[in-house]
């Protein structure tokens, strides 16, 4: 029996190496999922607290972050 080497690629469906900033959000996420954050809002209390910076000038809101995350998902 031949024995198949099991892996996971955290960028499978991207094209290219993330960006820094796609670097830094998707860190930014997980720490929040893993302090227990399980809402928008509390996605959004934490990346304004903790970064990155959001692209947007009125920071990081409820709408601007699910924007964003529909067009990273559409990358």
């Amino acid at each position: 029996m031949m024995e198949h080497a099991c892996y996971l690629s955290a960028h499978q469906t991207l094209s290219r190496p993330p960006t820094h900033y796609e670097s830094l959000l998707a860190d930014a996420l997980c720490a929040a999922f893993g302090s227990g954050v399980e809402d928008l809002a509390g996605l959004v209390r934490h990346l304004a607290e903790h970064g990155p910076s959001a692209p947007f000038a009125e920071g990081w809101t409820e709408s601007n972050l699910r924007q964003e995350l529909d067009r990273l998902a559409a990358i």
